[in-house]
């Protein structure tokens, strides 16, 4: 009988680590929704109709001998499973791919792939209606969605606010934000930084309604509608015993060197919901599934020798829309709109993908 290894989280990471892991075990993946987010997208497909679709990829075709289970883990405890039906999953290998959750419309904030659908259709039209578009926070999100917005409407006023004093905050050359910031101003996008607002809008995210928002500094901005694009929060609540007691106050998990979860010999974490320092993007959680599925491959095969993983230097491929944005590495430094569109920007590597999930 081969080894069960399960799978909680059907995200980026985890379908990758299911994938691999499912011609060498009895895989059993984890997962509430009904189809894959391709999270990587999901900001074009609020701005473009023709790929709402695209980003939403059922996982039927996923994998060849293993399952999909739909449900949610409501508690994990060691190496045992609880799934909300009150079904009980035992694992010889347990990883924990729960990820976390983000405002709308960066991730989805519903299991049913119809109804978020509808919910990006329905926002998407409000959106092409409004004037003035007010997003809270320059980080990657909220660069990223300016530039998208733009893309398909240029007329828009789309107006940035970060209380912090640049844009992007991380471990990156002020070279990539100097082109970042340049080619904003080039679209007439303004950024307002060093200030936050006074109080918070009178309107849910994504919602019509025209305000005068005042931040700190005093400065006045009109909005017709505005999009929360900051803050992360991993989801990590349902775990239970020796695996909470290493969830840190943040809700991350404290993790070995070869991504193992502290103190647990079969229990590996990924993705977000680490707590390793790194910046938490879709190349990372990629890395740590190789990683992952690695190792395990090599314990069942009755190894010892586990991959570490080394948190890589700052690098990122940040599009502004599909013809613009910038993106570095330590190796190669900066690069500009063109080249960024060529590696990320034009197609978001969305075809990789669905070839992955069986969808070609």
């Amino acid at each position: 009988m081969s080894p069960n290894v399960v799978v909680v989280g059907g995200g980026y990471a985890g379908t990758a680590i299911a994938k691999n892991l499912d011609e060498v075990a009895d895989v059993v993946l984890v997962e509430p929704r009904d189809a894959f987010l391709y999270n990587v997208g999901a900001l074009r497909g609020l701005v473009n109709p023709e790929w709402t679709d695209r980003i939403f990829l059922p996982y039927t075709k996923l994998l060849d001998r293993g399952r999909v289970i739909q449900d949610r883990a409501v508690r994990v405890a060691g190496t045992t499973v609880t799934l909300g039906s009150g079904e009980q999953l035992s694992a010889d290998y347990l990883v924990l791919a729960t990820g976390s959750d983000y405002p709308f419309p960066a991730k989805s904030d519903v299991v049913n792939s119809a109804t978020a659908k509808a919910k990006l259709h329905a926002t998407r039209e409000t959106l092409a209606d409004a004037r003035n578009v007010l997003l809270l926070g320059a980080g990657p999100v909220g660069l990223e969605l300016a530039g998208e917005i733009n893309a398909r409407w240029p007329d828009k006023s789309i107006v940035l606010v970060d209380q912090a004093p640049e844009i992007l905050r991380g471990d990156y050359p002020a070279e990539l934000r100097a082109e970042l910031v340049s080619q904003l101003e080039a679209r007439g996008i303004r950024l307002v930084l060093g200030s936050a607002l006074r109080e918070q809008p009178p309107a849910e995210p994504g919602e019509a309604k025209t305000f005068t928002a005042v931040t700190d500094s005093g400065e006045e901005i009109i909005a017709d509608i505005w999009f929360r694009c900051h803050g992360v929060v991993p989801n990590s609540a349902y775990l239970a015993g020796e695996l909470a007691a290493v969830r840190q106050a943040n809700g991350h998990l404290r993790v070995t060197p070869e991504l193992r979860v502290s103190g647990q010999e079969r229990v590996f974490a990924v993705g977000d919901l680490t707590a390793v320092q790194e910046p938490k993007l879709a190349k990372a959680a990629g890395e740590h599934a190789r990683l992952v599925a690695a190792n395990i491959r090599t314990l069942l095969a009755g190894g010892t020798e586990l991959d570490i993983y080394q948190p890589g230097g700052a690098s990122i491929a940040l599009p502004l829309g599909p013809a613009g944005g910038a993106a570095y590495t330590p190796e190669v430094g900066v690069l500009g709109a063109e080249q960024t569109a060529e590696i990320k920007g034009a197609h978001l590597g969305v075809d990789d993908v669905r070839i992955t999930f069986g969808l070609g």
